[in-house]
């Protein structure tokens, strides 16, 4: 299936008049000027931001936790929970202090046990926090208001870890649901940040719904990216999940929704035709788009097996198939840390070069000791930028030889099986896609895409005792010339042994009603600063 058909063959027009209704409103909701009607990207599955790395699943975290420290536009940390930190003069021991008066949802105080709980979690999850816990002594604290970790050596990025704005996020959450297995989903959502979650009206698949938060004191600097005042400016947040791109784009021209986070390529060109829509790039740093690969189960077990099928690949059919022919939106990026950003080297890997030659990658599948086996890509039809992915590579596997299916379902689905890793006879999985912004996988410490964890890693499992040990060096280089050595060193190897194929890099605009101002720039579509006039 190409691009265009996600579409089912809908035009705009006429459309909005047979929308089928909106989710009807609950009793006693606020007006409609006090309510914020938003469309993301995907369904809302998974509720847990720790757990789950998906993309839709941070963004809600962004309404309802808060973190100690976030980024600023220049990615630097900044006081957010926090009133501030100090470091012993060895830099093995950091104390955190909070600020006064914090509260979660419930009522409840937020305190230094609540953070230190939820860090520890989010440590087991986060490729960054991962590099962190393995110098941690003690995730303990001072006392109730300052959060006290203990390290066995010193770690100096370790505000930059915590900060991080991207999956996964290292929200604070009470004590009692930090101490969930991290291996396991908390499904209660209770948060500090500036939104409840209405966990009474959570419906999978059709509507997700968050109030103002009145006991939360917003900081006092000016939002930025994820640092400073979250101000929420309206009562109410509703998001409804409308899969087909074309009832959504009618939905926000008629006035029925007022922002479309991700509104399909196709139909932008008539949205800026009505006043009453806006576009823009709240992103401009654009993000990566992937495949990855199941190390744990054949074929993509050999080595040679998963190098065949870089070799095959060509990001311009993936690009072209996703965001269409304007390549002012795209670029090939045969990196493997994004293009424009610190570290963003092409074509380290001999497998990435251009040109590309589908009869040299046949020839390597026929060396590898592929057997037929089959090749199954979880795929998502309810995601314009990732389903087409899918598509694209069933295709090109197929040309190269290989026996595949595609195994098409809703992004809620697809989150879900790339957890497991049982063999694609029971449940398993061979190859899914996805994209990230390009701040999460801007360096050796934040992404998932290099991490050679093996079993404790991300989906797919990529496991290189060699990459671990460079990017512990790069942890501890004390020059960024030294750095930048390591981190080419790192993009190659994870190319060469091909733990994730990226794909190409792009930009996305968000569409909303023009009566709407007050967006903040960043990675997320962050819900604060939102105002209507």
């Amino acid at each position: 299936m190409q691009r265009r058909t996600l579409l089912r063959g809908a035009g705009l027009g006429g459309l909005a008049a047979t929308l089928p209704p909106l989710a009807a409103p609950s009793l006693g909701q606020n007006s409609r000027a006090g309510t914020l009607r938003f469309v993301p990207q995907a369904n809302l599955t998974a509720l847990d931001p720790i757990w789950t790395s998906a993309i839709v699943t941070q963004i809600h975290g962004y309404h309802v936790f808060d973190t100690l420290y976030a980024v600023n536009a220049a990615q630097r940390p900044q006081p957010q929970m926090a009133e501030g930190h100090t470091v012993s003069d060895d830099g093995r021991v950091w104390r955190i202090r909070l600020r006064e008066g914090l509260r979660f949802h419930d009522g409840e105080p937020v305190r230094a046990q609540d953070a230190a709980a939820s860090l520890e979690r989010w440590s087991k999850r986060d490729p960054f926090g991962q590099l962190l816990a393995r110098v941690v002594e003690r995730w303990g604290t001072a006392d109730d208001r300052t959060v006290e970790i203990r390290l066995t050596r010193p770690f100096p990025m370790l505000l930059d870890a915590i900060a991080k704005p991207d999956a996964n996020v290292a929200f604070i959450m009470p004590e009692r649901l930090a101490r969930t297995d991290a291996n396991a989903a908390v499904t209660e959502v209770v948060g500090s940040g500036p939104f409840r979650f209405k966990g009474d009206e959570f419906v999978a698949g059709s509507r997700a719904a968050y109030t103002k938060f009145e006991g939360y004191v917003p900081r006092q600097e000016a939002p930025e990216w994820a640092s400073g005042a979250k101000v929420a400016n309206f009562d109410r947040i509703e998001w409804h999940i409308l899969p087909d791109p074309a009832t959504a784009a009618a939905a926000l021209q008629s006035g029925e929704v007022d922002w479309v986070e991700q509104p399909l390529i196709d139909l932008q060109p008539v949205l800026e035709r009505n006043r009453n829509v806006r576009l823009e790039t709240l992103f401009p740093a654009g993000s990566l788009s992937v495949m990855r690969l199941n190390h744990l189960q054949p074929p993509f077990n050999k080595l040679k097996v998963r190098q065949a099928v870089a070799l095959a690949v060509n990001q311009s059919d993936y690009m072209s198939a996703t965001i269409g022919g304007d390549q002012s939106l795209w670029r090939e990026c045969r990196s493997l840390f994004p293009c424009g950003t610190p570290y963003g080297t092409e074509d380290l890997s001999e497998l990435a070069r251009p040109p590309r030659d589908l009869n040299r990658a046949k020839a390597m599948l026929a060396d590898s000791g592929y057997a037929g086996e089959k090749v199954v890509i979880i795929n998502p039809t309810d995601f314009p930028l990732i389903g087409p992915h899918g598509q694209v590579t069933a295709d090109l596997l197929r040309r190269l030889g290989m026996n595949v299916e595609l195994a098409e379902s809703d992004w809620g689905t697809v989150v879900q099986r790339r957890v497991s890793k049982e063999p694609v006879e029971r449940g398993g999985w061979s190859i899914f896609h996805t994209f990230g912004s390009s701040m999460a996988y801007s360096n050796p410490g934040v992404s998932s895409l290099v991490k050679g964890g093996g079993g404790t890693g991300w989906f797919g499992w990529y496991e290189s005792a060699e990459v671990e040990g460079l990017i512990q060096s790069w942890l501890e280089a004390p020059e960024e010339a030294q750095r930048t050595s390591i981190a080419d060193r790192i993009n190659k190897l994870a190319q060469d042994d091909v733990g994730t194929i990226p794909l190409g890099q792009f930009v996305a605009r968000t569409a909303y009603r023009s009566d709407l101002s007050g967006f903040v720039k960043g990675s997320m579509p962050y819900a604060w600063g939102v105002r209507r006039g």
